[in-house]
């Protein structure tokens, strides 16, 4: 079976060759070979007294080894001893401590042997020596009396340990004491003070050394401190010396830096290559001092050197010989700098450049070990033979020892044996045990045959030949069974018979061949290459910005080899993902929800295959809102002035912009913040303005691009002292509520403005223009004044004074009021009316003179109303409508006045009181317009040739009539126009019949009415002639009639044709060339409610049949009524409405009397009888939502409609009644024109609808018109 092998990425090649050429040097177990040392204890072997002790040595050989132990360099007989035992087939030793035996008594220099019959191997000297964690010594600790300001150094003393303990401070409640740049801990163990505060008073410093190896922890006696500050200590010398005396200490004084650690100016310092390199300096001084350090002559190591203890600590991983040299410390404050020079000399314990290695040879080869090694001082080296001394081991005629080198030449099977090297100087040594092992053996490959490889394309392909042999093989490589031997640059040959291919395509994939041979043999082995297709990572997560609590989601999307299995593994900062189910990983993304400040950081996702990993990194940010400042602090108090400090709380990421200042007065308005200023978010201080009288605090909002913090705390209070106001009232105003006063008002001081107590104001006043003396009155805790008996609308001088208990503000200025308005006193003259057309008029009026006004004047209005249409003869309800025309004009523009009509006008002054009298009433006549469309046009009789036309006179004649025109044309099976032929009828008409007509013809009629200015709007109707009396077999809609309101109109219709058609309703303005606008019907009924109209717009309609060849009705035109003036007549306010209302209650109390003395009596009720009787189906109620009809039965939904219903059973087109209207031009409520007579406001009146007029059909109204009307 083929063996399946993964080379991971290139990276692993390196390890992975290491490891082969390591492999390769081994000599396989079924050969012999000489015993190699394979596991060992330490040299320097510290125990733990209280267990047993294991002394490692384990070994290998052919044939296996036996082992031996020497103790401090004589044989250990382990056999006379019973607490020692050596494992079975092991070379390690068993002590057994738990069971008796000391610790103490094993301590010494072991060395392990391993022996066979090719040679002799040793271990290391190892040191065994068992831990030890002695107590503190008894000892008596005087307390430490400190003058403040003053160093002090706590010693430790630690008791000495195996291995030295580890020192820490703690309090008698095991809590650790806080250190900072002035209090720290040497590396000694001591604490030292740089200088004393008397919050260091305390007596329980405690030391604590902690024995690792033994999980102890020892504690010395509690240490005492006492700081005197310089206040007690003056108050302690007062109380002991006379008033003579001269007493009192010094105050606490700055003093320059003292090293208190290392002393002197130099001191040297000594470590071994390799170690960490530790210097210290700790300075005593007052303020704290700063220590820095520098190398002389250089540079401090980058990437090596760290910085610990407040910089107290220097140090240096991984030292080397260039790191010696002077290294100086410096300790500098306000006062001065002291520094220290160490010297440091690294030395070096001996290490190897070039250790020995084993030896393969075959009989008659040569060879050689070399032992090379270098320290500080160099290391002198030594050769071992089998253990012993080569001086004094046995000869071997093929070796020679040539200093650190052994020559080899012409061995023989004899020569095999184990050689040590020893390199030592004064701070160590280095032993290697390499074996010479003589065999001659054929060549054979380690490497399981038929072994697979799999590698990423790309990336570098090692095949492993692990060969052995001796003499040594040759290798080569083939690719292909029968493929030629591979040579180029293309490949690389390592001397451990690896195969490498540095850059592995496709087509480097299939059967490679490794050839091993020397003079005794030859042997071959086939390996297995695929190459994989790279994992990549096509969607990389992003870089995401959130708020606190929102959810982010990062996207992963792969591709990868089809034979691989991707898993893909996300990590925050390098770490497993927090355990919290807001963290959702899905196949291709990682969504985290509830979003918190804890999630902020690099979130990765690692896609890993059994060949190679990939990985994308994204930063999440997490934004909120800054926290709220802290530390208010209030410093350089003035009269007028304050110096506000904080310090800002944490921005959440996103920069804080700026920050608000708000300030609470407790003196005036306690609890209520006030804006005071803000300031640039990279201030941390603000200049305040201050008021007097008030007692201030402040507090502070920080604000990002996400919102603004809480508030912070609020500052300490400050009260300001009382001064006099600082300024006045203002808006100060004077204006008369009756024709003899003048009410002086003004806008009062906050309370912060009033500067002191006892806020009064100043009152004064003086008729204007007339020389009078100020009279003034003084008031408190009120916003106005009233002034009684003075003339009517005269102007006077005002003005309002602050004061308080401290004085007056500064002079104020002067307003000027009125006293109070009266009605104006007389009306506008020589009023005249000049018609411009039929709809609008123009007014002109003399101005009234400025003294009757009596007030200010604001304008003057126009009340006009109709008195009678010219054309019906007939008087109608009279309902006043009112324009207003601002300041002084005397012109104004009457709009939407009604064709051929009397109207009658009057003009009004007007004051801020009120208006004058009105001017006499002016009449006027609008000359006549253009008709209203016909009311209705009925088609009726349909025969052969013939259709009898009737219809109703206009509803606006708006004229004389003088006759009506009928165009007319015929229609086609396509929906083609005929030729159009026009007849004149005489006004006084109402039916026409038509003859001379062709059979089974669709005709489309055009109906309008005539005055002497010109045709009105027109309506249309369509209708057939009858073929042979039959009644036509297609379908039609006709009788399209429609019922307008405001904003809304009731479109009916007839239909004839197939049942179940599905009916559309078109509509647009008239005249425009506006696509139709399509409504459907819900059903197959015969009637639609329009909605969202445009009050007083021309409209056109038609309705249409879905699926029937786009057959629809002709078109019908109407017009919606207009919008209802603003100044509306409300019925339910009306006395002849109240009146009905109240006959209507009384005649329903009298007929329910009499239903029940009937039904007392045993008597039917005829009235319902016959309503039963004669129920009308086809009477349904309305629906509120929609205005349209109730359900009705599908038996019934051809039937026209009956009277009360929505459409006449005339099938009569009946044009709505609208209402006299006007396009709203007033101002406010009411109207106004800008001075060139253009209108630009609206009407205030509100119109009733006037009754029938003329010849007017008295038509019931439709079920809408009735509700309408019942209010």
């Amino acid at each position: 079976m083929m063996k399946k092998m993964s080379i991971p990425t290139s990276k692993a090649s390196l390890v992975l060759f290491l490891c082969q050429i390591i492999s390769a040097l081994d000599v396989p177990l079924d050969l012999s070979q000489p015993p190699t040392i394979t596991q060992q204890s330490p040299k320097d072997y510290i125990v733990d007294p209280r267990e047993n002790i294991v002394i490692q040595c384990e070994a290998k050989g052919k044939p296996p080894p036996s082992f031996s132990w020497t103790r401090n360099g004589t044989h250990f007989d382990i056999d006379k001893d019973a607490q020692v035992t050596m494992k079975p087939n092991s070379g390690t030793l068993v002590v057994n401590i738990m069971n008796g035996g000391k610790a103490e008594a094993y301590e010494g220099v072991y060395q392990c042997t391993a022996r066979n019959e090719r040679g002799a191997a040793i271990s290391n000297n190892i040191v065994i020596r068992p831990s030890r964690s002695p107590l503190w010594t008894k000892e008596k600790l005087e307390p430490n009396h400190v003058r403040e300001g003053d160093s002090l150094v706590l010693h430790c003393r630690p008791p000495v340990g195996l291995p030295p303990p580890i020192i820490f401070w703690m309090d008698n409640a095991f809590q650790r004491l806080p250190q900072s740049e002035r209090v720290s801990q040497g590396l000694n163990g001591d604490l030292y003070f740089a200088n004393v505060q008397p919050e260091d008073t305390r007596e329980d410093y405690i030391c604590y050394a902690r024995f690792n190896h033994t999980q102890t922890i020892q504690q010395k006696q509690p240490i005492s401190v006492k700081v005197f500050s310089m206040d007690s200590l003056n108050d302690t010398i007062a109380a002991n010396l006379s008033d003579t005396d001269i007493y009192g200490a010094k105050p606490v004084t700055e003093r320059p830096p003292v090293l208190l650690t290392p002393t002197g100016s130099t001191s040297t310092k000594v470590e071994l290559r390799g170690n960490v390199l530790l210097l210290e300096c700790i300075a005593a001084g007052l303020p704290t001092p700063v220590i820095r350090w520098i190398k002389e002559g250089g540079e401090l190591p980058a990437n090596r050197t760290f910085f610990e203890n407040f910089k107290k600590t220097l140090k240096i991983i991984d030292v080397s010989e260039a790191d010696s040299g002077n290294y100086k410390c410096i300790a500098r404050n306000t006062l001065g700098s002291v520094h220290h020079v160490i010297s440091v000399t690294v030395k070096a314990a001996p290490y190897w450049i070039t250790a020995p290695r084993n030896l393969v040879l075959s009989p008659g080869e040569d060879g050689t070990l070399i032992c090379r090694a270098n320290g500080n001082p160099k290391p002198s080296i030594s050769w071992l033979a089998n253990g012993v001394p080569i001086a004094i081991a046995p000869e071997d005629p093929s070796r020679k020892v040539d200093g650190d080198t052994i020559i080899f030449s012409h061995v023989q099977e004899r020569s095999s044996a184990v050689y040590q090297c020893n390199a030592s100087n004064e701070y160590g040594y280095l032993l290697a045990n390499a074996f010479v092992n003589v065999l001659a053996e054929p060549p054979r490959i380690l490497t399981p045959a038929n072994k697979l490889y799999q590698v990423i394309a790309d990336s570098p392909a090692l095949l492993d030949c692990a060969y052995f042999g001796s003499p040594k093989p040759e290798i080569e490589w083939f690719k292909g069974v029968k493929g030629s031997i591979l040579r180029g640059n293309e490949y690389v040959f390592h001397d451990n018979g690896t195969l490498e291919i540095p850059v592995a395509q496709k087509d480097s994939a299939g059967t490679y061949t490794c050839v091993a041979r020397n003079e005794l043999g030859k042997i071959q082995n086939e390996v297995q290459l695929e190459i994989k297709d790279p994992t990549m990572i096509i969607k990389q997560p992003e870089y995401k910005v959130i708020q606190r609590y929102g959810q982010v989601s990062f996207e992963c999307i792969i591709k990868h080899d089809s034979t691989l299995l991707p898993t893909v593994i996300w990590l925050k900062d390098n770490d497993e993902l927090p355990d919290d189910e807001r963290f959702l990983v899905g196949k291709d993304n990682l969504t985290i929800m509830n979003v918190t400040d804890k999630d902020d950081g690099t979130y990765t996702c690692i896609v890993n295959t059994t060949l190679d990993s990939v990985s994308a990194s994204a930063v999440l940010t997490v934004v909120a809102r800054p926290n709220p400042p802290f530390d208010l602090e209030l410093t350089g108090q003035l009269e007028r002035s304050i110096e506000l400090s904080w310090i800002p709380g944490d921005e959440n990421n996103s920069p804080i912009t700026n920050f608000v200042i708000e300030y609470e007065d407790a003196l005036h308005e306690p609890g209520v913040w006030h804006y005071q200023t803000e300031v640039s978010g990279t201030q941390t201080t603000a200049q305040l303005k201050l008021s007097p009288y008030v007692n201030y605090s402040f507090r502070v909002i920080a604000v990002n691009k996400i919102g603004r913090s809480q508030p912070s705390e609020p500052s300490e209070q400050y009260l300001t002292k009382s001064a006099s106001p600082d300024e006045n009232p203002a808006n100060v105003q004077g204006i008369g509520s009756e024709p003899d006063n003048l009410v002086i008002t003004w806008e009062p001081l906050k309370g912060f403005q009033s500067n002191g107590p006892g806020l009064q104001y100043k009152v004064s006043w003086r008729q204007k223009d007339v020389d009078d003396e100020w009279t003034s009155v003084i008031v408190a805790n009120v916003s106005k004044y009233i002034v009684s008996g003075t003339p009517t609308f005269v102007p006077y001088e005002v003005k309002v004074q602050a004061l308080n208990d401290l004085g007056y503000a500064p002079e104020p200025s002067e307003v000027i009021g009125h006293s109070g308005e009266d009605l104006p006193m007389v009306a506008p003259g020589n009023v005249q009316v000049h018609v411009i057309n039929s709809t609008l008029a123009k007014v002109h009026w003399d101005p009234v003179p400025l003294k009757t006004v009596r007030g200010h004047l604001q304008g003057y209005k126009v009340y006009y109303w109709k008195v009678q249409s010219l054309s019906r003869r007939s008087r109608r309800h009279v309902e006043k409508k009112i324009l207003t025309f601002r300041g002084n004009k005397t012109f104004g523009m009457l709009p939407g006045l009604e064709p051929y009509s009397s109207y009658k006008l009057n003009v009004r002054v007007v004051n801020g009181k009120g208006e004058g009298p009105a001017s006499p009433d002016k009449v006027f006549k609008t000359p006549e317009g253009v008709p209203s469309s016909p009311s209705f046009l009925k088609i009726t009789n349909p025969t052969l040739d013939s259709l009898t036309l009737e219809w109703g006179s206009p509803t606006h004649p708006n004229g004389v009539l003088t006759s009506y025109t009928l165009k007319f044309q015929p229609i086609n099976n396509t929906h083609e126009l005929g030729p159009l032929v026009e007849i004149r009828i005489p006004a006084n008409e109402s039916s026409l019949i038509l003859k001379n007509l062709n059979y089974s013809t669709r005709y489309k009629f055009y109906f309008n009415a005539q005055t002497s200015v010109g045709s009105g709007s027109q309506i249309t109707e369509e209708a057939v002639t009858i073929m042979d009396e039959v009644q036509p077999l297609y379908p039609r809609i006709r009788n399209v009639t429609t019922a307008a309101a405001e904003t809304y109109a009731n479109i009916s219709w007839e239909y004839e044709g197939p049942d179940h058609a599905n009916f559309y309703v078109e509509y647009g303005v008239a005249g425009s060339k506006e696509d139709w606008k399509k409504e459907i019907v819900n059903g197959s009924r015969s009637f639609f409610v329009l909605k969202g109209l445009t009050p007083g717009t021309a409209y056109k309609v038609r309705v249409g049949a879905e699926g029937l060849s786009g057959f629809r009705s002709s078109e019908d035109v109407f017009e919606t009524g207009p919008a209802m003036a603003s100044r509306q007549v409300d019925i339910a306010t009306q006395g002849w409405f109240i009146g009905l209302m109240c006959a209507v209650a009384l005649l329903i109390l009298i007929l329910l009397i009499v239903c029940f003395i009937r039904r007392n009596k045993g008597g039917k009720y005829p009235v319902k009888e016959k309503e039963d009787a004669h129920a009308d189906p086809e009477i349904q109620p309305m629906k509120e939502d929609d205005g349209t009809f109730g359900e009705y039965s599908d038996a019934e939904d051809h039937k026209p409609l009956k009277k009360g219903s929505r459409t006449p059973s005339d099938r009569t087109v009946k044009k709505e009644d609208s209402d006299d209207s006007l396009v709203d031009y007033g101002e406010g409520v009411n109207g106004q024109f800008n001075e060139d007579g253009s209108f630009i406001g609206q009407y205030s009146g509100k119109k009733e609808k006037e009754p029938a007029e003329g010849n007017e059909s008295s038509e019931a109204p439709s079920p809408v018109n009735a509700m309408n009307s019942f209010v």
